[in-house]
C-alpha cells in the first residue's frame, strides 16, 4: 500500500434519533509511511463497500441510549443464541463438547452500585467495574471465536445469526466496561472522562505491519492526545500492558504468554482520542509512574522496552481538525457537541465516498449486520 499521498478524510456524523441531523469533521493524516498506507488501506475498504461496525464505535460516553440495562439486555440474547445453538447435534458429529454460557447479565453485576465509596482506590468501588464477571465474558468470546489466524471449531461451525452472537460477546464486553468507567469518572473526576471512537468494518482488509511501520511504537508509546487518530488494534488477545494492569503485574509464565498477542497487521479502520491529553512527562504523575512500574516489569520479565516487536503503545496517523470542524479546540465543548451525533453517517477520502445508512437504533438492525457479513463467514469458516 505504500507510496500514497495522504488525503483530508472527511467524516459525517449524525443524530441517531434525528438522521436529518448531520455533522462533518475532518481528519488530516500525519505524512509518515504508516499513515499514507492507512489512508490507502481506508479508501479500498470505502470502495470495496464493506460495512462498517456501528455496535462497537462510539465508547465512553457518559450520556448514551446504550445504557447499561440496553447493553446487559442485548447481551443476555446474544448468549441465549449462543446456548440454543450449542445444544444441536452438530457439536457431537464434530467431536466437540456442547458450549454453554451460565452467566445471565444485570447492571448489579457488571458493576459496583453508588452504595459503596465511591473513589479510585481499592477500598472505593462503587460504580466501578466487576472484572471477574467481565473477564469471564472474555474468556468465553475468545474460546468460541479463536484468533484471526486460527478461528475456533466452534465459530466455524456456527450459523450465521449465531457467528453474530459470538462477535457481539466481545463488543459487549467493551463497550459495558468503558461506560462503566465513564461514568464512573462523571461522578468523581468529570474533566477525566474519555470517550473515543472505534472505527472498524466488518472483514476489513488487513495487511503486515512493517519495521518501519513498528517505530511509531518508540516515538508515541501509551500517549493519548485529544483529537489525535490512532491505528485500530486488529486482532483478538491481550497485551502486555494489558497483562500488566489488570492482573497486577504477575511473572509471565508459559500460560499467561500464550493468552498475549503482539500486533501484526494494520488496516483502514482507525480510533480517535475524544478525551484529553495523557502524555508521559507532562505533569501527569499518575502516567509517568504507571509507565515507569511497566517498562522495569517488563524488564524484569525478561522483555526489552525498546523492543518493537513486541507493539508496545498506540500508533498515531493523524489528527481531527479541531477549528475547521467544530470551531473550537475545547474538548469540553467538542465533547458536549459530539454527544448529540454518536452515528457515522458516510466518510469520504480524496473523491471516495463510503455511505453507512443504517444505525443501531433501527428496528431491523441485527438482521442488515447478519445479511451482510454473510460473504465473510462463509469465507473465514472456509478457509480458516
Amino acid at each position: 500500500m505504500s507510496g500514497i499521498n495522504p488525503s483530508t478524510v472527511k467524516v459525517t456524523l449524525r443524530n441517531p434519533t434525528n438522521k436529518s441531523d448531520t455533522l462533518d469533521y475532518w481528519i488530516i493524516p500525519d505524512v509518515h509511511l504508516l499513515a499514507q498506507d492507512w489512508v490507502g488501506a481506508l479508501k479500498e475498504l470505502l470502495k470495496s463497500e464493506r460495512p462498517l461496525e456501528k455496535n462497537y464505535c462510539f465508547m465512553g460516553f457518559p450520556e448514551t441510549a446504550r445504557d447499561l440495562n440496553y447493553l446487559c439486555n442485548e447481551l443476555n440474547q446474544h448468549i441465549r443464541r449462543i446456548n440454543l445453538f450449542n445444544r444441536k447435534k452438530i457439536w457431537q458429529d464434530a467431536g466437540l463438547r456442547s458450549y454453554i454460557i451460565e452467566d445471565y447479565f444485570t447492571p448489579d453485576v457488571v458493576r459496583f452500585d453508588s452504595d459503596y465509596p465511591i473513589g479510585w482506590d481499592d477500598e472505593n468501588l462503587g460504580l466501578s467495574v466487576k472484572h471477574e464477571a467481565m473477564n469471564r465474558l472474555h474468556n468465553h468470546f475468545e474460546r468460541l471465536q479463536g484468533v484471526a489466524w486460527n478461528l475456533s471449531e466452534y465459530y466455524k461451525l456456527a450459523d450465521y445469526e449465531t457467528k453474530y452472537a459470538i462477535r457481539q460477546l466481545n463488543n459487549i464486553c467493551h463497550e459495558i466496561e468503558t461506560l462503566i468507567l465513564s461514568q464512573r469518572k462523571q461522578a468523581v473526576l468529570p474533566e477525566w472522562v474519555r470517550p473515543s471512537q472505534i472505527t472498524t468494518f466488518l472483514q476489513a482488509q488487513r495487511y503486515e505491519l512493517t519495521y518501519e511501520h513498528r517505530q511509531l511504537f518508540l516515538t508515541n508509546g501509551y500517549d493519548r492526545e485529544f483529537g489525535r487518530v490512532y491505528m485500530h488494534w486488529t486482532q483478538v488477545g491481550k497485551t502486555l500492558f494489558e497483562v500488566f494492569r489488570d492482573e497486577h503485574a504477575p511473572v509471565l509464565t508459559d500460560t499467561i504468554c500464550e493468552a498475549i498477542t503482539e500486533l501484526k497487521y494494520y488496516s483502514g479502520e482507525f480510533d480517535i482520542e475524544w478525551g484529553n491529553n495523557v502524555t508521559y512527562g507532562n505533569g501527569m504523575p499518575w502516567h509517568d509512574q504507571e509507565q515507569d512500574r511497566f517498562q522495569q516489569w517488563l524488564r524484569d520479565n525478561n522483555r526489552d522496552p525498546a523492543d518493537v516487536n513486541l507493539s508496545l503503545g498506540y500508533l498515531p496517523i493523524g489528527r481531527v481538525d479541531l477549528i475547521r470542524s467544530f470551531g473550537t479546540d475545547s474538548p469540553i465543548e467538542i465533547r458536549k457537541i459530539l454527544g448529540k451525533y454518536l452515528d457515522i453517517y458516510q466518510i469520504e477520502v480524496n473523491g471516495t465516498c463510503g455511505q453507512f445508512n443504517y444505525c443501531w437504533s433501527d428496528d431491523d438492525y441485527q438482521q442488515q449486520q447478519i445479511d451482510s457479513m454473510k460473504a465473510g463467514y462463509d469465507f473465514s469458516s472456509k478457509y480458516n
